[in-house]
């Protein structure tokens, strides 16, 4: 059993550790305690796990037998390390609190990339992992990559790392100007703010598909695109995992810790070298001083390079 009860690029960082751990245990049954919603990401990403689904900092909704092995891919705890405890596991595997510890807990390494952080904890524990292993397959019988259409993502979790709508507006009129086709995605609490850019860049509401996808059909516009631009949120992890080519906007969190640890030469990540806060109220000022030339210079080297599948 699994805990891995957060987001979409949650997901994405913790690929490679549910990989490792398929290796590590081809003969165990294996759950994933998440939402619902990632039974869609675990197909996607080609993974063998059911999904139970389970709320943040929740116990597992178990009734089977105790668990041989429970991993705490969620956080360091207390809670989520708890919760993983209500099913008496004959072993779990954890980073240490930051109350302390048992002496089975993995000791918590400090800021690293959240990949790294959790293919560590398997490490610690004797599973050997490719932190690298990101990539996801393409649907058996996928369609070609859309060479004209480029993804312009505005939203993200938190108003700290929201590029202005005005900039990112001005960023998609260029690129519409280039010839791009544009679609703005998001999920539905994001429409109305993917319909304020689309409108600030002079761009038709049927450019619009936030709150209009489920997330294979997401997926799916990401994999085609020939660019996605984006903020440090969710959906820049599938452009890591299907190597879309992108241009991702940091702010309060360095690309060091959140950005794709693979296809470099695909991906423009922009940081002011400031930290700030990720759940703030507020937009970033390492963020805000991301200027819209930079972005658009950024777009210039992304789409000099080779698109979503040419190898």
């Amino acid at each position: 059993m699994v805990c891995r009860s957060l987001g979409l690029g949650d997901f994405g960082t913790a690929v490679p550790a549910l990989r490792a751990l398929e290796r590590a245990l081809p003969h165990h049954d294996r759950f994933l305690a998440a939402p619902s919603w990632y039974r869609d990401l675990v197909w996607l990403a080609g993974l063998r796990w059911t999904v139970i689904p389970t709320g943040p900092l929740q116990p597992p909704p178990w009734r089977g037998v105790a668990p041989d092995l429970a991993v705490n891919l969620h956080g360091r705890g207390p809670q989520s390390t708890a919760a993983l405890n209500t099913l008496a596991p004959r072993r779990l595997w954890a980073y240490g609190g930051p109350t302390g510890s048992s002496h089975e807990d993995a000791p918590w390494p400090g800021p690293v990339h959240d990949t790294r952080l959790w293919c560590g904890l398997l490490e610690w524990n004797g599973v050997a992992t490719d932190p690298t292993n990101l990539r996801w397959p393409a649907p058996s019988r996928g369609s070609e990559p859309e060479r004209d259409t480029v993804i312009v993502h505005p939203g993200a979790a938190s108003a700290s790392r929201r590029w202005p709508s005005h900039r990112f507006a001005y960023v998609a009129r260029w690129l519409a100007d280039l010839g791009f086709e544009i679609l703005f995605t998001g999920s539905s609490g994001e429409r109305p703010l993917a319909e304020q850019v689309a409108r600030e860049a002079g761009l038709g509401r049927e450019t619009v598909t936030a709150g209009r996808t489920d997330v294979p059909g997401l997926a799916e516009l990401v994999r085609r695109a020939r660019l996605l631009v984006c903020g440090d949120t969710g959906v820049a992890h599938l452009a890591t995992a299907y190597g879309t080519p992108s241009v991702r906007l940091f702010g309060p969190m360095p690309p060091s810790l959140w950005g794709p640890l693979v296809d470099g030469d695909r991906h423009e990540c922009l940081w002011s070298g400031t930290r700030g806060d990720p759940h703030a109220d507020h937009l970033d000022p390492g963020l805000a001083a991301i200027t819209v030339d930079r972005v658009l210079s950024a777009c210039e080297r992304a789409l000099s390079r080779k698109g979503p599948l040419d190898e």
